[in-house]
């Protein structure tokens, strides 16, 4: 397992969270990796921070953008210098397990497989654990389009089987739409049934509002995807109902911890 695996990380105003990301990668038993960093003009010290650890480990890269531009244009400037054979995703304010890199690198070099994806965890800006995330064996094109479940700080794709693949650029959901591309290309993603990782659920956050999301995900359906209204209406449903079930059971567990 000599592959390299190429870290994407967009980063805007991320100073309070930087450290405790980069520190997760650099825990990683698996040590062949570059990090790229790609900052989407910070007004914060965020820059300073990364400088840091760039200046400390030659794996560690800075991209600064002259412009604000969003997550998708700064993960594909991100994809575009990416030298490795495996490309994951983590958000500046999210973190890996230990053994996240090493295990999922195995997991696709034993299996042979274009896609995969991990179990993770929900935390809030404290720390404090909200809740875990455990999803099936494995998706395909129609099973993702009703709800996502590939969570993007677990994502890794094989460069040697697709090619480099890059975010459909739109300014929100871009991540859902880069699996579905990836699927339209193999059948399946499959998932690594094992909590590696750590997603810090934002009070600021894009995914914060879930009828902006809603918006954001029938525009995906109509206008990225191409789906007739008719198909477009049942993903639509499907992700909705599933959305309230997801809401429902989460009160109904915090009460039972009351």
């Amino acid at each position: 397992m000599n592959s390299i695996v190429s870290i994407i990380t967009p980063s805007f105003n991320s100073v309070n969270y930087i450290c405790h990301t980069i520190e997760s990668i650099l825990n990683q038993s698996y040590k062949n990796w570059e990090l790229i960093i790609i900052d989407d003009c910070s007004t914060d010290d965020s820059c300073t921070v990364i400088q840091k650890y760039v200046d400390q480990d030659s794996r560690i890269k800075l991209i600064k953008l002259e412009e604000n531009s969003g997550a998708a244009i700064a993960r594909n400037i991100g994809i575009k210098h990416a030298s490795g054979r495996f490309i994951a995703f983590l958000d500046s304010d999210d973190r890996w397990h230990p053994e996240k890199l090493q295990k999922q690198v195995s997991f696709m070099l034993d299996h042979d497989y274009a896609l995969t994806y991990t179990q993770y965890h929900q935390v809030n800006e404290h720390g404090e654990l909200i809740g875990h995330l455990y999803f099936p064996d494995k998706t395909n094109y129609h099973s993702l389009l009703k709800t996502c479940i590939i969570g993007c700080l677990t994502a890794m794709y094989d460069t040697q089987k697709l090619g480099k693949v890059y975010f459909p650029l739109i300014r929100k959901r871009q991540d859902f739409a880069l699996w579905l591309k990836i699927l339209q290309i193999v059948p399946y993603a499959y998932c690594l049934e094992e909590d590696l990782a750590s997603y810090t659920v934002r009070s600021d956050s894009i995914s914060s509002n879930k009828f902006n999301a809603a918006q954001h995900t029938w525009n995906l359906y109509r206008n990225v995807e191409n789906l007739a209204l008719l198909p477009a209406t049942y993903y639509f449903l499907h992700y909705a109902i599933r959305g309230v079930c997801r809401k429902y059971f989460k009160s109904i567990s915090n009460k039972l911890k009351i």
